[in-house]
């Protein structure tokens, strides 16, 4: 529908009595024709302080925000042409549901069958067909959520913009309605920026995902990009589940490649490993990243010996938290492992699942060590 431009975007709040609060730090984001982006961090990091500039709710105190090269961050809210989903819903109480989701088509006086259809077609895409004739103070949360939804993605503007889109449904809707609205929005060619805090929602749903925190934009890159090339710690620790594992650690050169070893919280070595194909000019502390998905354990595996502190077969993957050298690991198989508290276990770090970041920044230096950085 429209490429989005937010162009070194500030926002700072002025509390009344109170210290400025700096709540979008200088992002630059460059959404492209029919791409879904998802704006993804914990609470307060700035993700709806942008959606809501983005919509124009909130003034932008520095930078452009631009839709197919215009200039819309001075417009009213309605010269826009952006439609959004609000997490706090903002239905109409006098209206029905169906009178809710097609009130935007109303006010542009299209055709009353042509809105009907398509009053139908959102519904049923978002299994709310059965409550039409209803009105918003008679369904529940989970169904006032996804009133708002339809209403924005009836519309087919040239940017959507989705504010926690899911958040009130049950595990397994949600599942089902992820696929169908990403379905959707793909067919219809729908650019979307959704705020989110839940990253299975945001690899899912999104083209790329811009990681905030703290205001900054941290990285922006498809779910692949974000899980294998973390641009720093935060990334690295953020994105994933269970979350990576990290160690101090030191690099150092040796003959043929580079040496790293990890350390446990008192000092002692808790592993230690060779790239052979790396080089490297002098030792250097460093954080080290270990995904546990990539961690091996059992038979081939010799990099270190873990102590099981706990084992859960979950169903469908086990999660086994080990002991080592006073660090606590967490590696994911998809088998059950045969083993107890307190049972030692050979551990094995494959190369390719090791990150390096620099200690101080926090910046990533390597990611796989069987290539070069």
């Amino acid at each position: 529908m429209a490429s989005l431009l937010l162009d070194n975007v500030t926002k700072i709040y002025r509390p009344r009595g109170k210290a400025p609060v700096e709540a979008v730090k200088r992002v630059t984001l460059d959404v492209k024709d029919g791409e879904i982006v998802a704006l993804l961090g914990s609470s307060g990091c700035g993700k709806t302080s942008m959606l809501r500039m983005i919509a124009g709710f909130e003034d932008v105190t520095e930078g452009a925000i631009k839709i197919d090269g215009k200039e819309i961050h001075r417009l009213a809210p309605a010269e826009r042409d952006v439609a959004m989903a609000f997490e706090g819903y903002s239905l109409y109480p006098p209206l029905k549901v169906r009178e809710n989701i097609g009130f935007a088509l109303l006010r542009q006086r299209g055709a009353g069958a042509d809105i009907e259809a398509r009053v139908k077609e959102v519904a049923s895409l978002l299994e709310i067909g059965d409550i039409l004739d209803r009105y918003p103070s008679l369904i529940s949360a989970g169904q006032q959520q996804r009133t708002s939804l339809a209403r924005a993605l009836i519309r087919r503007a040239p940017v959507s913009l989705l504010d926690e889109p899911m958040s009130q449904l049950e595990p397994q809707l949600r599942a089902i309605l992820r696929a169908r609205l990403k379905d959707y929005l793909i067919a219809h060619k729908m650019t979307t920026v959704f705020v989110t805090h839940d990253q299975t929602e945001a690899v899912a749903l999104a083209d790329r995902i811009a990681v905030m925190e703290k205001g900054e934009l941290q990285q922006f890159g498809t779910p692949d990009e974000i899980k294998t090339s973390p641009t720093n710690l935060f990334v690295a620790s953020f994105i994933g589940e269970p979350p990576m594992n990290i160690f101090a650690g030191e690099v150092s050169p040796v003959s043929g490649g580079v040496a790293v070893r990890g350390f446990g919280p008192d000092g002692t070595s808790a592993f230690a490993l060779k790239a052979p194909g790396l080089e490297l000019d002098a030792s250097r502390r460093v954080q080290i990243g270990i995904r546990p998905h990539l961690i091996r354990t059992g038979t081939g595996a010799s990099d270190a010996t873990g102590r099981v502190i706990t084992n859960h077969w979950l169903g469908d993957q086990s999660h086994i938290s080990f002991d080592i050298g006073g660090c606590t690991v967490v590696g994911v198989t998809d088998q059950p492992i045969a083993a107890r508290a307190g049972d030692a276990l050979p551990v094995g770090f494959p190369l390719r699942a090791i990150h390096l970041f620099d200690p101080e920044t926090g910046n990533a230096l390597a990611h796989g060590l069987d290539r070069a950085p």
